[in-house]
């Protein structure tokens, strides 16, 4: 089996008309936060690996050659050289290594709300005296204090959608002495971002990068490898490989691969298939594309502008999720509020579906109907 994205196919300079053409239409699909849709090219490299494993054609080096150009594209999306990006399968796992980075009796400071995926290693870490303190994402910036060693955030909030101040955030902690961690799992694929800005970042690519879920990045700025030790080191932590399989000779990378784990096989050429489009389409175009039909979005609910692809808004019993789920969008509850998201597949005909499933549920809830038995 040999790598299913090859350099003679691989995208380049590619429209938003033209990357929005390799999705398959799912009406009232509003769901990117949660988990993207595969592209074609993304479908057809799952289901050829399924093929090679099928019949013995399982080719273990040309996967190591296809995590190799998912670090090489993710460094393009996330603006970094290929050398600061480890390979992993979750975001925790890698969280967990840049809390070997924070000194003992050192406190962390989080974002109130943040996915429990970033803050959750940290919590682990008080046996070793490290505090984790809380603070609103619109208020970190400021509650950066000298006892901060790192400040751990979301760039984009899960729960609601709301964009951090990075740039005033990075800038607290710099003058502080701290460093910054910042999850980019809801934001890169449509937020044009530069990791480069920050310390640490890691990002699950299965929701806006629209790869299967099992694959993870972080990176980690040029001269801090040795800040954090690589605790799941393993036969893919060093340069060669294949060099280091047994006891007696495991060096270790001497790059940001020291930090790589062993990948999940099936999903590697998919996930290649995957960073090609995004490191080929127009990124400010698609980051136009999600927010303009986001605005519109919240346009038909009353609710203010915003420059995020995701809408978030106050459903404690569910009645809005309900209400979308009978009209078949695929929508998301999170923290007592409803949330959609809109990405490159989406189109004005999902904001109408939107707004024509809540106006359905509110006179469903008016006249004590189910919201599928009103007319339009």
């Amino acid at each position: 089996m040999t790598s299913s994205t090859p350099a003679d196919v691989a995208m380049s300079g590619l429209s938003l008309e033209d990357a929005r053409a390799q999705f398959a239409r799912v009406p009232g699909y509003l769901s990117a936060c949660t988990g993207g849709l595969p592209s074609r090219r993304t479908a057809d490299a799952l289901r050829a690996f399924v093929d090679a494993w099928a019949s013995g054609g399982v080719d273990a080096r040309a996967i190591g050659a296809d995590v190799a150009r998912c670090k090489e594209l993710y460094g393009r999306i996330a603006g970094v050289a290929a050398d600061r990006v480890a390979f992993g399968s979750q975001v925790s796992q890698l969280v967990s290594i840049v809390a070997t980075s924070v000194p003992d009796g050192a406190e962390v400071l989080c974002a109130e709300g943040d996915f429990s995926s970033l803050t959750h290693p940290f919590e682990q870490l008080a046996a070793r005296g490290v505090r984790v303190r809380y603070a609103p994402v619109s208020e970190l910036a400021a509650a950066v204090s000298p006892a901060t060693a790192l400040v751990a955030f979301s760039l984009v909030q899960s729960a609601t959608g709301e964009v951090a101040e990075a740039d005033a955030i990075a800038e607290a902690a710099e003058a502080a002495g701290a460093r910054t961690l910042v999850d980019l799992t809801q934001s890169l694929g449509w937020l044009p971002t530069t990791a480069s800005r920050f310390d640490y970042t890691v990002c699950h690519a299965y929701k806006w990068l629209c790869a299967p879920r099992g694959t993870a990045f972080l990176t980690v700025r040029d001269g801090l490898d040795d800040s954090m030790t690589p605790l799941a080191a393993g036969w893919c932590s060093a340069d060669d490989v294949w060099a280091s399989c047994y006891a007696g000779h495991t060096p270790l990378a001497a790059d940001a691969g020291r930090f790589d784990l062993s990948p999940s096989w099936p999903v590697i050429a998919a996930t290649a298939a995957a960073l090609e489009l995004f490191a080929a389409v127009d990124r400010d175009a698609v980051h136009a594309h999600d927010v303009r039909l986001a605005n519109l979005a919240r346009a038909a609910l009353g609710l203010a502008p915003a420059d995020s692809a995701i809408v978030a808004w106050s459903d404690p019993e569910g009645a809005d999720l309900a209400a979308m789920t009978v009209a078949g969008i695929t929508a998301s509850g999170r923290a007592g509020n409803a949330r959609v998201a809109f990405h490159i597949w989406n189109t004005e005909e999902d904001v109408a579906l939107l707004a024509d499933a809540l106006d359905r549920g509110e006179r469903a809830r008016v006249h004590g109907a189910e919201p599928s038995t009103l007319n339009a």
